[in-house]
């Protein structure tokens, strides 16, 4: 099986902590040169020093806001200029504030649309023509299982969540034939900063121990516990690879078996 990535280059979004830092940790362990993106300048370059560059890697980083959807298309249609090749792109930002759908603002819908979707489709189209030329292109989304099945408290996310879901499958139709993949991952209730922040509010609102919030969460997931994000992350970045040529247009939960669905 060839998971080598050695020579190719990869761009991770929201790479300076959970499950983008963890992608990016796994891709440089397979040989990927890695340009990291988020908005905290002394947390990327702390994270660019931990990567793996014994196969002589040149790891970098972009710094940019995606709650600035102008300042992204800028910055990326600059760093593509620079690149000979870009083979590999992680999109990845955090997911909206939770709360039921009948209690969204509009404006949130349009700024949960324009952090993921629009970001993802500037930084798509700026790297695709990259890989078009190099005759090898992985995009690979990271999303929620809530395109498969709503959740609940987080209706402006799971509306948001679904359109980036269609939209990667129209683009993984129009991309096969230049040897570009496009994918989701799908993870479930993963150790990160947003789920402590999940449990946090529910234990709260419901004057519980955050344990017992935990626990019965827990209950939900046949594997009995919360993923860590290198879980995610080993099935992202096998997508990544050389042997996952011919998976395209699909989505992966990475769930412990919680969606209730095929």
């Amino acid at each position: 099986m060839n998971l080598d990535l050695t020579d190719k280059r990869a761009i991770v979004c929201g790479s300076t902590q959970g499950i983008g830092k963890a992608i990016a940790v796994e891709l440089a362990q397979l040989g990927a040169h890695v340009t990291l993106v988020a908005r905290n300048e002394d947390k990327l370059k702390a994270t660019a020093q931990e990567l793996d560059n014994s196969k002589g890697q040149k790891h970098d980083y972009l710094i940019a806001d995606f709650a600035n959807t102008a300042d992204v298309a800028l910055k990326l249609e600059v760093y593509a200029k620079q690149q000979e090749a870009v083979h590999i792109l992680v999109n990845n930002t955090g997911g909206p504030a939770g709360g039921p759908i009948v209690d969204a603002k509009p404006e949130e819908f349009l700024n949960a649309f324009n952090m993921h979707l629009i970001n993802n489709h500037t930084l798509a189209q700026a790297v695709i023509p990259l890989m078009k030329n190099a005759g090898y292109g992985r995009i690979i989304n990271i999303i929620s299982t809530s395109v498969k099945q709503p959740l609940h408290g987080l209706g402006v996310s799971n509306t948001i969540r679904g359109a980036v879901a269609s939209w990667a499958k129209t683009m993984a139709n129009e991309l096969g034939q230049y040897g570009i993949t496009v994918n989701n991952v799908l993870p479930g209730a993963t150790r990160t900063g947003r789920l402590e922040s999940i449990i946090e509010n529910k234990a709260k609102k419901t004057a519980t121990e955050v344990d017992s919030v935990e626990e019965e969460m827990m209950k939900e997931i046949p594997a009995r516990r919360f993923a860590e994000p290198e879980e995610v992350a080993a099935a992202a970045t096998f997508l990544a690879t050389p042997a996952a040529a011919y998976i395209n247009g699909i989505n992966v939960p990475v769930d412990g078996g919680r969606t209730g669905c095929l």
